[in-house]
C-alpha cells in the first residue's frame, strides 16, 4: 500500500527522494527522479497548449486591437499550459488510487474503493475507472502487492511499483499510465521510457515490509517477471510488454543516469557554479629605470 511518508521532495531541488523508515532522512533518489536526468523536450507540447488557449479564448477578436490585451492573453496562456499539466497529474493520482483500491479489495484487505470511485465521478472521470476494471477483468489479474515500495542499495535508488500481480500464471510488474484519447477515439500508447522505469523496479534488491520500523525483506519478484505498461484512457486501455531483449540496455542507461544525478549533487555541494568576476585593477605605470637612461636615442 502507498506510504507517502517514505518519499519527499528534496529541498535542494534534486527531485523526489526516499528514506528507509518514517524516522530516517531521505538518502536515495526515486526511480522517476533518476530517469528525469535524461533530457525530455516538452517545449513543443507546452507551446501547443499555450497557443491553443489563445486561439480558443472568447476575447481573442477584441484583443487583436489592443497590444496590452494581447500580452495579457499570452501570460494567461502560459499559466494555462502549466495548469493543464497539474490537472493531468491530479487525474493520474486519482486513477492510480482507484486501481490500488481495486487490488486491495481483491486481496480481501481494507480498502476505500467506493470512495475512490466517487472521487472519479465528482471529477467527471468515471470512464477511466471503468477502463481499469475492463483491463483487470480481461487479463484475469490476480494481485499480489499493490503500490509496492522497493529499494536498491547497490546502485542507490528506490521507487514504488503500481502493482505486482500474477496473470495467466506469470509474475508481472505493472505500471499504469493515464493517457488522453486521439481524435479517432483510441487511447494514446505508453511512451518507451516506461521500459526503464519497470526495469529499475525489476532490479530492486529489497521490498518494504514496515515503513514505521524500517523493515525490509529481499525482493522476491525480480528474477524474470513480465514487465507490463497499461495505458488507461476514457474509451479503452492499451497494454504493452517490455521486450526482454532490450532490458539490459535500459538498465545500463538507468545506471548511467544515476551517476549523472550523483554528479549534480556533488557539484552543488562544492559551491556556486558561477562566481562574479570584477574587472582587473588598473595597470600601475612603469617607473623609468637605469636601462632607460642608457637607451640610445635618435
Amino acid at each position: 500500500m502507498t506510504v507517502p511518508g517514505l518519499a519527499a521532495e528534496s529541498p535542494d531541488g534534486f527531485g523526489r527522494m526516499y528514506r528507509r523508515s518514517l524516522s530516517d532522512e531521505p538518502t536515495v533518489p526515486s526511480i522517476t527522479t533518476v530517469i528525469a536526468q535524461q533530457p525530455l523536450d516538452l517545449d513543443g507540447w507546452r507551446s501547443y497548449m499555450a497557443a491553443k488557449h489563445v486561439a480558443d479564448h472568447p476575447e481573442l477578436r477584441e484583443a487583436l486591437e489592443s497590444p496590452a490585451r494581447i500580452r495579457q492573453l499570452v501570460r494567461t496562456a502560459v499559466d494555462a499550459s502549466h495548469e493543464y499539466a497539474r490537472t493531468a497529474a491530479r487525474r493520474g493520482d486519482r486513477v492510480h488510487s482507484f486501481a490500488e483500491q481495486l487490488a486491495l479489495k481483491a486481496l480481501g484487505r481494507a480498502n476505500r474503493l467506493e470512495e475512490a470511485r466517487e472521487e472519479l465521478r465528482i471529477n467527471g472521470e468515471e470512464a477511466f475507472g471503468a477502463t481499469v476494471e475492463s483491463w483487470w477483468e480481461s487479463f484475469g489479474v490476480e494481485p499480489i502487492a499493490p503500490e509496492q515500495t522497493v529499494w536498491n542499495t547497490s546502485v542507490g535508488y528506490a521507487g514504488t511499483l503500481d502493482l505486482v500481480a500474477r496473470i495467466n500464471g506469470r509474475i508481472c510488474l505493472v505500471d499504469y499510465k493515464t493517457k488522453g484519447t486521439t481524435r479517432d477515439g483510441r487511447v494514446k500508447p505508453p511512451d518507451d521510457k516506461v521500459a526503464m522505469q519497470l526495469v529499475a523496479g525489476m532490479k530492486a534488491e529489497e521490498s518494504l515490509v514496515d515503513a514505521a520500523a524500517g523493515a525490509w525483506e529481499p525482493w522476491q519478484y525480480g528474477e524474470d517477471p513480465l514487465l507490463i505498461a497499461v495505458a488507461i484512457g476514457e474509451t479503452e486501455y492499451a497494454a504493452v510488454r517490455v521486450n526482454p531483449e532490450v532490458r539490459k540496455f535500459h538498465w545500463a542507461t538507468f545506471c548511467r543516469l544515476r551517476r549523472v544525478w550523483a554528479a549534480r549533487v556533488e557539484a552543488s555541494a562544492a559551491g556556486r557554479t558561477l562566481l562574479p568576476l570584477p574587472p582587473p585593477p588598473p595597470a600601475t605605470p612603469r617607473q623609468p629605470g637605469p636601462a632607460d637612461e642608457t637607451r640610445p636615442t635618435d
